[in-house]
C-alpha cells in the first residue's frame, strides 16, 4: 500500500517503520520526554509548481501546510546524501543563530509523479523521473507569485543589506562543517517596500544550500582557507578581528554538545544515508571534535592570497 492511501495513525507506523524501528525502540536515544511519535514530522507535497535551478535539479513545491518548498529528491544527480546535509546542516545553522529558512521531510506520492511529466531528472543520455517517498525541502520564504528572490546584488544594495554581519557567522558554520561548495545566499525585501525605487529598498540575506556541508557526498572534511567564503569581499568588511566571529564561535563551542547533534540528526530518514547508521554517527562525532578547529582555519582564511577581510586589524 502506497504512503498517500494511508491516513493519520498509519501514516505515522510507516513512517516508523522506516525510520527503523531499531532505533526507535532504544530509550536511552530519546530526548528526555520525547516519544517515537513526537520527532516525526513530515509535510506532503500537493503541487509542482517549477523547476528550480542548479545541479540538484530541485523543484519548487506546494505543501500541504499551505506554505512553498524547494525539494530535493534522493535519486538527485548529486548525491542522495546531500538531504541529509542540507537537513542537519540548516538545522545546525539555525542553532547558531544564523538566518536559515525553515526545513522539512516532503512525501512526494508516486501518483504526483505519475502525473506531472516534470518532475523528472535530466541526464545527459536519459530522463528519469524522481523518486517517490521522502524528500527534503527548504521553504520558499514568502508566495513564489510575489515574492522576488536575487542570488546577486550591486554593491550599492549589498551594502545595505540589514543583516549583513551573518556572513561572518555563516562563515563560521561553513568552516565548522568544510562547505565544500562557496556560500549560497539569496536576498529579499519586504513585501510591503516593494513600490520603494530599488537604491532604497532594504533587504535581507537568507542563507541557503548546505548540500556541500561535509564534503557533499564524502562526508570527510578536505579543509582549503577559500572553502566557505562568499564570492565578494564586501560581505565581510565588518569584521575587524578574531573578535568579529565571538558570538558565533561561543554558540558552537557551548550548544552544539554531542546530545544536539544526536537530536538533530535523530529524524532523518535512514533511506537517505542508505540505512548506514554508523556512518552518520561517525560524522557527528567527527563535527563534535572539529569545534577547536575553527579558529585556525578562520586565521588560514585571513591570509590566503584573496585577503577575504580588508579591515582586519
Amino acid at each position: 500500500m502506497e504512503f498517500e492511501e494511508l491516513e493519520g495513525d498509519s501514516q505515522v507506523a510507516l513512517l516508523v517503520s522506516r525510520i527503523g524501528n531499531n532505533r526507535l525502540r532504544d530509550a536511552r536515544r530519546l530526548p528526555q520526554g520525547a516519544s517515537a511519535i513526537s520527532i516525526l514530522r513530515m509535510l506532503r507535497a500537493l503541487e509542482q509548481i517549477r523547476r528550480m535551478r542548479g545541479g540538484a535539479q530541485s523543484h519548487l513545491m506546494r505543501c500541504d501546510d499551505g506554505y512553498y518548498y524547494v525539494v530535493k529528491f534522493q535519486n538527485n544527480p548529486q548525491h542522495r546524501r546531500v538531504l541529509v546535509n542540507e537537513l542537519l546542516g540548516t538545522r545546525l545553522a539555525a542553532r547558531l543563530g544564523l538566518p536559515t529558512v525553515p526545513v522539512e521531510i516532503v512525501a512526494v506520492s508516486e501518483e504526483l509523479i505519475r502525473l506531472t511529466p516534470d518532475l523528472a531528472m535530466e541526464m545527459p543520455r536519459s530522463r528519469i523521473p524522481c523518486q517517490p517517498g521522502l524528500q527534503f525541502g527548504s521553504r520558499y520564504p514568502g508566495d513564489p507569485q510575489q515574492l522576488t528572490l536575487h542570488d546577486f546584488l550591486p554593491d550599492e544594495q549589498l551594502r545595505e543589506v540589514e543583516n549583513l554581519h551573518d556572513f561572518a557567522g555563516m562563515l563560521v558554520f561553513d568552516k565548522w562543517t568544510c562547505n565544500t561548495n562557496g556560500r549560497q545566499t539569496v536576498f529579499f525585501s519586504d513585501l510591503g517596500k516593494a513600490a520603494e525605487p530599488a537604491a532604497t529598498r532594504r533587504y535581507k540575506a537568507k542563507m541557503i544550500d548546505q548540500g556541500f556541508c561535509f564534503n557533499a557526498g564524502e562526508w570527510n572534511f578536505p579543509d582549503a582557507p577559500l572553502r566557505g567564503l562568499y564570492a565578494r569581499n564586501r560581505v565581510y568588511q565588518g569584521v575587524t578581528g578574531m573578535e568579529s566571529f565571538a558570538p558565533w564561535m561561543e554558540r558552537l563551542e557551548k550548544q552544539m554538545t554531542e546530545r544536539t547533534l544526536d537530536e538533530i540528526a535523530r529524524p532523518i530518514p535512514p533511506e537517505w544515508y542508505a540505512d548506514d547508521y554508523d556512518a552518520l554517527l561517525a560524522l557527528l562525532e567527527q563535527l563534535h571534535r572539529r569545534r577547536v578547529r575553527v579558529p585556525d582555519l578562520m586565521l588560514e582564511s585571513k591570509r590566503c592570497n584573496r585577503q577575504p577581510f580588508p579591515n582586519w586589524m
